[in-house]
């Protein structure tokens, strides 16, 4: 064993190695900082590189992207409020009102040494967790595995904050969203409207920029101003520092959750972050600035989605399951340079030498990463003093193309703007979008497991000790986030939409009318679901439906109430029953905007992606951000001089329109 560790170091301190991993660190980096893109588009865009090259100096290259990425997309989250990636979608919630508190130095910093925490932990954990990882992932069945979805699930009571009956609503929402199309048990189709586009259900990359990107790209907008004033970072780098330090014991705690979610295959990066904030809110003392700006929400989750990544190598280097869309291409390009993951790869006298670079690999990778993400923030921050108007149709531009590549159909096009429509209306009416978003995310994993589990071990399946363990640990965790603690009387929820005491309306039923259309769509759902054949693809939805039914009541019978009583003259105090940012507008609200982007989606579909975004970047910025003619032919320049780039790097396609399916063969690149 000795002589593999040192054979190990001796590969990870040559200056090939190194070189390589630095390059990989550098593209990430990149890919990182713009929104969207992720793992799946920075891994993919090395894949035509490594074909040939060394296995160890492809996989330095290979690992150093991987390791920086849920570092640098901190800086969209955090400077921006759009989420950099499906991981860092809970940085967002502090990560951002701190930012526009002045203290974006305080949130990076924290973040970025919350990460090196986060990926050194995992390093140095799966050092050990090598040779009895085998085990561990065995021991877990689709009934442990469905145990701990609902584990994920019950995070929504701590990120609803005091408005339950909403997060429930909001949740359940999520789950029937997540459930549309074909079901996994025996194949039925559910709310698909005869779509082949629906059919395979609707991607998380889009979902996610739909309900967190679009509604803070319009609000921006609205302020008409830019995001930072002076675009300086302030004085709080140090401060960072020594909140992480401050809070180390909740780093490690949900670096070693990252750890472990992260090792087993299906869950993930796209619900650690979740299930870390939701730790740190149930575990901490003083809750009131959760969601406003409290530093414990930034380092919580930073810390688990790089020991997430970590995690993720577990099971694709032992077992070749790759856990997530970004591990799968990293699959492919072992297999592509000659390398067999599986059990060899823990095998002292095969390949255990190789597995250790490589978990070392990552832990130096982060420590660089860190470094260099340090070093550009205060470059990274000047974007944000550009005013909205004129830095939004970048971020529309970059969002919209990202989103297209889930699918690349134009009906990704359309599922953006529906979903954004629905963040908008969420975010209004005070209804958690956090707890719509893990319950879209968990939809297909609760049902797929429960179905799996079902057919494996009967009903009974939750009395298997370890599913009952995690049951009896999810009941714990549960009832330890909804005590009240001494001196908590007055913070004993988190505040994730606004403040209801500012958001009083004298007319309710903007809120009513939402109330009751998303009612009928759980009820749509109910009645969709009962026509299946299959008693396993429709008792998930229906059960769901029942359940976001009656969270409607809940939330609606209130508001009923409060509406007879301001007709009859009475008045209202802002809550749960009460809730609209909009109620006392005085800018027309976010309707102008939207039909932006409705316009921006439209042209597309006629003239393709590229001639739409020089229409829509010109007219943008001379009728809203109003800019002369040569600064706006400018900025149009630059906007597709990116796109461009983007297309040719990463081998992406553009959006097409009905232009190119007419004229395909008269148009050149980049217009077809």
């Amino acid at each position: 064993m000795l002589e593999t560790f040192l054979s190990s170091f001796a590969t990870l301190l040559t200056a090939q190695h190194l070189m390589f991993m630095t390059i990989g660190v550098v593209l990430g980096l990149v890919v990182g900082i713009l929104p969207a893109l992720g793992g799946i588009a920075g891994m993919s865009l090395l894949l035509p590189f490594i074909y040939g090259m060394d296995p160890t100096s492809a996989v330095a290259m290979m690992i150093g992207l991987l390791a920086i990425l849920p570092t640098s997309d901190t800086f969209s989250s955090i400077l921006m409020g759009i989420p950099g990636s499906s991981a860092s979608q809970a940085t967002v919630l502090d990560g951002f009102p701190l930012a526009k508190k002045g203290e974006a130095a305080r949130a990076l910093s924290a973040a970025f040494s919350a990460s090196m925490v986060g990926g050194m932990f995992g390093a140095i954990a799966l050092t050990g967790v090598v040779l009895i990882a085998r085990p561990l992932i065995l021991s877990f069945s689709s009934a442990e595995l469905f145990m701990l979805a609902i584990f994920g699930l019950s995070m929504v009571g701590v990120l609803s904050g005091s408005n339950l009956g909403k997060g429930l609503a909001a949740c359940a929402l999520g789950l029937i969203l997540g459930t549309i199309g074909t079901a996994p048990a025996a194949g039925g189709e559910r709310m698909s409207f005869d779509s082949l586009y629906l059919i395979s259900g609707l991607e998380l990359v889009i979902v996610g920029l739909g309900i967190f990107a679009l509604p803070e790209i319009v609000d921006l907008l609205r302020s008409n101003q830019s995001i930072s004033s002076t675009g300086k970072l302030g004085s709080g780098w140090f401060q960072g520092v020594r909140d992480t330090w401050n809070s180390r014991w909740l780093a490690l705690r949900c670096s070693g959750l990252g750890a472990l979610i992260g090792m087993i295959p299906g869950l993930g990066g796209s619900v650690v972050d979740w299930l870390a904030y939701g730790h740190a809110v149930q575990t901490t003392k003083g809750k009131t600035e959760f969601g406003q700006g409290d530093i414990r929400g930034v380092i919580a989750p930073e810390s688990a989605n790089n020991a997430c990544a970590g995690g993720a190598l577990i099971p694709t280097l032992l077992f070749g399951i790759p856990g997530s869309g970004s591990m799968a291409i990293f699959l492919a390009a072992m297999i592509l340079i000659g390398l067999q993951p599986g059990p060899a790869m823990a095998d002292p006298a095969r390949d255990l030498d190789l597995t250790y670079t490589i978990i070392w690999t990552l832990a130096i990778a982060n420590v660089v990463g860190t470094a260099l993400c340090i070093v550009l923030s205060p470059w990274v921050a000047k974007l944000t003093t550009i005013k909205y108007t004129i830095f939004a149709p970048f971020m529309i531009v970059v969002i919209s193309f990202g989103a297209f590549q889930a699918t690349r159909s134009f009906n990704d096009m359309l599922a953006l703007l529906a979903i954004g429509l629905i963040g908008i209306f969420l975010k209004r009416f005070g209804w958690p979008r956090p707890a719509f978003l893990i319950g879209f995310v968990l939809a297909t994993q609760v049902e797929t497991y429960f179905y799996q589990a079902v057919q494996f071990y009967g009903y009974g399946f939750p009395l298997r000790p370890l599913a009952l363990a995690i049951g009896v640990l999810t009941v714990l965790s549960v009832w330890f986030g909804t005590r009240k603690r001494p001196g908590d009387a007055a913070a004993a929820s988190i505040s994730s939409e606004g403040d209801a005491e500012q958001a009083q309306a004298k007319n309710l039923m903007p809120q009513i009318v939402f109330t009751v259309v998303v009612g009928a769509l759980f009820i749509y759902a109910f009645v969709d679901s009962w026509e299946l054949a299959s008693f396993l693809d429709k008792v998930f939805p229906m059960s769901v439906a029942v359940v976001g039914l009656i969270a409607c009541l809940v939330v609606g019978l209130p508001q009923l109430r409060a509406q007879k009583t301001i007709a009859g003259g009475g008045a209202v105090a802002g809550g749960s029953a009460n809730f609209d940012m909009d109620a006392n507008m005085t800018d027309g609200g976010p309707w102008r905007f939207v039909f932006w982007l409705v316009g921006f989606v439209a042209l597309i579909g006629l003239l393709g992606y590229f001639l739409a975004l020089i229409v829509f970047f010109m007219t943008f910025t001379r009728v809203v951000a109003k800019t002369s003619w040569l600064n706006s032919a400018l900025l149009t320049a630059g906007a597709a001089a990116m796109i461009m780039v983007l297309t040719w790097a990463l081998n992406m396609q553009m959006p097409y329109g009905l232009l190119q399916e007419y004229f395909y063969d008269s148009l050149v690149w980049p217009f077809r």
